[in-house]
């Protein structure tokens, strides 16, 4: 649980696994924190941008020097299991290098011949103060993707983790200090839903970078939409599906499967949410994935055997999921295995999965957690239709089927992200990533972060000025041009 910043003056966190506490912190002031990034960036951006790089890249290695107990910060405040935690923290230093090399091809100088002996320059600048409000999910990776992008740029951040995994945003913040980003440039704002509310609407912000569910990137939309000066990233959830065809091979299918429903708990925005598959092929392929199922190993994230997943991130989401995979069985759900609570009092929930095909109108909407719904089809075409059966466009993939049979599930789904005989999620750092729909606002992620963070500025440009006006001028006065 968390205590609400509403209530108090300071946030606290704690274990999922455990109820233990692990963390607590003052909440911020937001105008403070604001003003403090204004008054840093000017000197920020105008250092060069060589010495931003190498910044960044001791910020790498202070991530590293700190590696393990990082890991073991993050496991403790989701519930992760502690090697995926490992995983996260290694992504957190690999950004460093993929980002300067997005930076040197996405926003880099250009110059360029003009007429008359001019020259034309490509040239970016940052925006400004930056907003970044990141998930709980993966509270350090993920929005080290916008800051480290943000700084290289010359831009200063703010940033708000989720009031979910404030310590982890902490460790964070502490790091790109100890690695010399100045103070001001990177500021942490503690804080709940009011504190990121108040930050997203702050006059003296340049832009904000999101990450997190549909339903509060859609209010930033709107509350962005009479600031369009402002840039505005956002990077939301998906109805993710996975498609399974013609294939042989059950026991990959069924491991694809479950690492993409199951892996982190399904708190992946690229998790697999319902599987489609065909009639025939149905239940031996159900089969396979549910023997697996049974063998995943659900525990703390410190436990031996490692665990396969952890808890969810609270005892209300817990709830919440409990309620959803309630109503998915109201309304005709045909309950192929339960999303069972082995402890009431804490978050731990075994993956679930539910044959929707006969419910009429089958709900659009995010899980956030382990539940799988299964939609069985008669051929490929009825496959794509349920497939693009969703507001959201972010992950789809593709289990079997020849090259051909791709090509038609590439051209056809309506997402970001398209793979086949591989899993919706675990997208590389090094590609752009994002999606269509309600998954976000065509500013994707990763690769593609430099887009957003600096804004490019053309000029044309000559040592001496030279011009003359060869028609459309009347004669001059008490003269006559021959």
């Amino acid at each position: 649980m968390i205590e609400s910043p509403a209530m108090t003056s300071h946030l606290i966190s704690y274990e999922p696994a455990t109820g233990a506490e692990l963390w607590r912190g003052a909440v911020g002031d937001v105008d403070r924190e604001v003003a403090a990034a204004r008054e840093a960036w000017v000197e920020w951006a105008s250092r060069p941008f060589t010495v931003r790089m190498e910044t960044l890249r001791r910020f790498a290695n202070a991530v590293r020097g700190e590696a393990e107990s990082f890991a073991d910060l993050i496991a403790r405040e989701t519930g992760k299991p502690v090697w995926e935690a490992r995983t996260e923290v290694d992504s957190v230093v690999a950004k460093v290098d993929i980002s300067i090399a997005a930076y040197s091809e996405r926003t880099g100088q250009k110059r360029m011949e003009g007429a008359l002996g001019a020259r034309a320059a490509l040239r970016h600048k940052p925006h400004g103060v930056l907003a970044v409000l990141g998930p709980y999910n993966f509270p350090a990776h993920l929005p080290n993707g916008h800051i480290v992008p943000a700084l290289l740029a010359g831009n200063a951040v703010v940033f708000k983790p989720s009031e979910k995994t404030p310590a982890a945003g902490a460790k964070l913040v502490e790091l790109y200090h100890a690695a010399g980003v100045p103070d001001g440039c990177v500021r942490l704002l503690v804080g709940g839903p009011d504190q990121g509310r108040a930050l997203a609407g702050h006059p003296d912000i340049d832009g904000l970078l999101f990450t997190g569910s549909a339903r509060t990137g859609l209010a930033l939309n709107r509350q962005f939409a009479e600031t369009p000066e402002k840039i505005l990233a956002l990077e939301m959830g998906g109805n993710n599906p996975i498609i399974a065809w013609d294939t042989g091979d059950l026991a990959s299918a069924a491991v694809l499967i479950v690492q993409s429903a199951f892996m982190s708990a399904g708190q992946r925005c690229t998790a697999a949410r319902r599987l489609i598959v065909r009639d025939d092929l149905c239940d031996p392929l159900l089969a396979e994935v549910t023997r697996l199922m049974d063998r995943l190993v659900l525990d703390h994230p410190h436990a031996s055997p490692a665990p396969f997943l952890g808890p969810v991130i609270d005892n209300d989401a817990a709830d919440a999921l409990g309620e959803a995979f309630l109503d998915l069985m109201m309304k005709g759900g045909r309950v192929l295995k339960h999303l069972e609570r082995p402890q009431p009092d804490r978050p731990f929930l075994r993956p679930a999965l539910i044959d929707m095909t006969d419910v009429p109108s089958r709900p659009d909407a995010e899980l956030f957690g382990p539940v799988l719904q299964i939609v069985r089809v008669p051929d490929f075409e009825t496959a794509l239709a349920e497939a693009n059966a969703t507001r959201y466009g972010l992950s789809a993939a593709l289990i079997g089927g020849s090259p051909a049979l791709y090509e038609r599930f590439w051209a056809n789904i309506r997402a970001g992200i398209v793979n086949w005989n591989r899993p919706t999620n675990g997208a590389s750092s090094a590609a752009p990533f994002g999606g269509i729909g309600r998954s976000g606002n065509h500013r994707p992620s990763a690769y593609y972060a430099a887009d957003y963070c600096a804004y490019p500025v053309v000029s044309t440009e000559a040592d001496q000025p030279r011009a003359s006006i060869g028609i459309g001028l009347a004669d001059p006065p008490g003269e006559k041009l021959s």
